[in-house]
């Protein structure tokens, strides 16, 4: 099932984020860890992080069951009304950017010591905001379609611009130029990315709604959106995950210049396989857990099998990550005006970040059975408390770059128990654990051979990091007849 379904997805996907990856090591060269590469950063990645957060996963988890049951024509005055919503919030987002731009960005930067780019930046990214929003609408409504083509296509469009828009610049010295070149290639590559997911929908005849009957014309707008208590939970529960990593970089920002780029390289090594494998197995498993809960089948072994595999694949990433962080840094980060010592600090932040993928795989499966069954309050309310938590650390001092990824680490495997636990004990004795112990000690004890081996060279510390990963992928797979019969399906 997960082998055969996720192949197109997994390739546009991985299109996608190894062009992301891409984006984040012309950064590097382009900006190094610098207080103009703080802005920049702050500038390019706050609309889709302020999609995330209000929009993104929420508009999934809270449109796709009730357009589920709609007519075409009525989906299309749905997908219209939450529209003006959605422009009509990030209009206002935009203007309370825009009249207080020095207060946010000292609260997004706090270690940003030049007040006139870092409103400048705020300004850039402020209008963006409102189109991210509706780029996330229209994704969903792709996402409902089974568009994986618009679905992954319109990063590689949105990404590829702002890559070209860094290679343009280049290594020129005129910083107070570079702001505004960039904010311009931001607005470029959303308004392009708004074209690119608007020609998909026309190709699928999404915005051409047929005649309607007199009755679905007559309903109420508000029965065309969900409840205000469906969007609260699935906000909180979608939505907490992107602010908890825009908490976490506003708290290393507070160490000085350069923090914030830093703890950014750092984490999207970590978010790699996370979106690769782990979210993949989750999206792909939520189909078959939704139509075995609407036939009122007992759906456990769906789970099982969702669990195995994102677990096996959490392993192997992290020991692959804890031991092969230094040259994949170097690899990607080490060139342009990237130093020796920053690219230690990405290598080493990002090693300690690779075991939050355990945590964030339980949690990943068990937020969308929570969600099947209706509970995503209780996903909302933990993550909230996660959130109370990590700014409460943050206010007794916690700013460190490793002991913030730390912070994260023991936060999310928390979290992860506290989810686990909501599931009820029917789920919880589902769980294979003693086939989810095996990659998990053999990760633990590969990772700590990993810190004594006596290779050096960048070449061989990637070897061995691979055969880790692939020792781990495999200890799952012999160990679980059950990961073997699922991607078989």
């Amino acid at each position: 099932m997960y082998l055969r379904a996720g192949v197109i997805s997994l390739s546009l996907l991985l299109a996608s984020r190894v062009l992301g990856l891409l984006r984040e090591s012309v950064q590097a060269a382009t900006f190094g860890t610098t207080g103009l590469a703080d802005l920049v950063v702050m500038m390019l990645t706050l609309p889709d992080l302020a999609s995330a957060i209000l929009a993104a996963g929420a508009l999934s988890y809270a449109l796709l069951p009730l357009w589920a049951g709609m007519p075409s024509g009525q989906l299309a005055r749905s997908q219209r009304h939450v529209g003006w919503l959605l422009l009509g919030a990030g209009t206002a987002m935009a203007a309370f950017l825009w009249v207080v731009p020095g207060w946010a960005g000292r609260w997004l930067v706090p270690g940003a010591s030049d007040a006139a780019l870092l409103t400048q930046a705020v300004h850039w990214a402020a209008p963006a905001v409102p189109l991210a929003l509706l780029g996330s609408l229209w994704y969903t409504r792709l996402q409902h379609d089974r568009d994986a083509v618009g679905m992954y296509g319109m990063n590689i469009v949105h990404t590829g611009v702002i890559v070209l828009a860094m290679l343009a610049l280049g290594h020129t010295g005129a910083w107070p130029r570079a702001i505004a070149w960039m904010g311009a290639g931001l607005l470029l590559a959303l308004v392009l990315r708004l074209a690119f997911l608007g020609w998909r929908m026309r190709r699928l005849g999404t915005q051409a709604p047929p005649v309607e009957p007199a009755a679905a014309a007559q309903r109420s707008p508000s029965l065309l959106v969900p409840g205000w208590r469906i969007w609260l939970w699935a906000t909180m529960a979608a939505g907490a995950p992107a602010a908890l990593v825009l908490l976490a970089r506003s708290l290393v920002s507070s160490q000085g210049e350069g923090a914030l780029a830093t703890f950014n390289y750092a984490w999207k090594l970590v978010e790699l396989p996370n979106l690769l494998a782990i979210q993949l197995v989750a999206t792909l498993a939520f189909p078959a857990l939704t139509r075995a809960r609407a036939e009122g089948r007992d759906f456990g072994v769906q789970l099982r099998a969702a669990f195995l595999l994102s677990w096996v694949l959490a392993c192997a990433a992290a020991v692959g990550l804890w031991t092969g962080a230094g040259p994949a840094a170097e690899l990607l980060f080490g060139w342009g005006r990237m130093g020796s010592g920053q690219v230690a600090n990405v290598a080493q932040w990002a090693a300690w970040g690779a075991w939050t993928l355990l945590p964030q795989a339980l949690i990943a499966v068990a937020v969308l059975v929570l969600a099947t069954i209706g509970r995503l309050q209780v996903a909302g309310l933990a993550y909230a408390a996660a959130l109370a938590a990590l700014a409460g650390l943050g206010a007794l001092g916690l700013h460190d770059g490793q002991q913030v990824m730390q912070a994260l680490w023991g936060l999310l495997a928390v979290l992860a128990a506290v989810l686990l636990r909501a599931l009820g004990p029917r789920a919880l004795q589902s769980l294979p654990w003693r086939e989810m112990a095996v990659p998990a000690v053999l990760a633990g004890v590969l990772a700590l051979a990993g810190t004594h081996m006596p290779v050096t060279q960048p070449l061989g510390v990637l070897a061995v990091a691979g055969l880790f990963t692939a020792a781990v992928m495999a200890a799952g797979w012999t160990a679980s007849p059950a990961l073997r019969a699922a991607l078989k399906r």
